[in-house]
């Protein structure tokens, strides 16, 4: 279960010296998060993400799709640690310190994140402007959309459709199909 360290003095270089320890280890506006390391159906819904949108992203050019471990830092003294997300094609990033800004965010919901994902992390890239914001809920078969502005998410369950470039055909997910594939019920 993931759990917030109470410290006045976290930062991103501290966090970064933490050992290797099977934990994953984020820091969203000075609050520590812990989480252990995530499940197989957690990683396999990951991998199906990445594999979905890797094959829409590289041929038409949209981006770079990146899964985590990473250390992304959209502000100083941060550490973040998406699931799955995009960095835009117009960054031509060299090291996690180059990439400060993302087309999308993915989490995959465990039973020790999903405070942190709906919640903290939420906030954090709204505040960031990342264009879209996913919250995969394996549980309820659904995705939650959020936008920057979004007091709501958009609840989704049959079909999320993905337009990070204006003029290109949007990718399209047949949702039931995703998480059929990501629990191992297709064969």
């Amino acid at each position: 279960m993931g759990m917030p360290q109470a410290s006045a003095n976290w930062t991103a270089a501290r966090v970064r010296a933490l050992p290797a320890d099977g934990n994953r280890y984020e820091l969203v506006d000075g609050e520590l998060l812990v989480t252990p390391s995530p499940s197989l159906v957690h990683q396999i819904a990951v991998t199906e993400l990445f594999r979905v949108l890797d094959g829409y992203a590289r041929p038409n050019r949209v981006g770079r799709v990146c899964l985590a471990p990473a250390d992304i830092s959209l502000a100083e003294d941060e550490v973040l640690q998406p699931d799955v997300f995009v960095v835009p094609a117009a960054l031509k990033p060299r090291s996690w310190e180059d990439v400060r800004a993302l087309l999308l965010v993915i989490e995959v919901l465990s039973p020790g994140t999903a405070r942190y994902d709906r919640l903290v992390k939420r906030r954090r890239y709204q505040r960031a402007s990342v264009p879209e914001y996913w919250i995969v809920d394996l549980d309820a078969r659904l995705v939650e959309r959020w936008r920057p502005d979004d007091t709501r998410p958009e609840i989704l369950t049959e079909t999320l459709e993905w337009t990070p470039v204006p003029g290109l055909p949007p990718l399209v997910i047949e949702l039931p199909a995703l998480f059929a594939e990501a629990l191992g019920e297709n064969g």
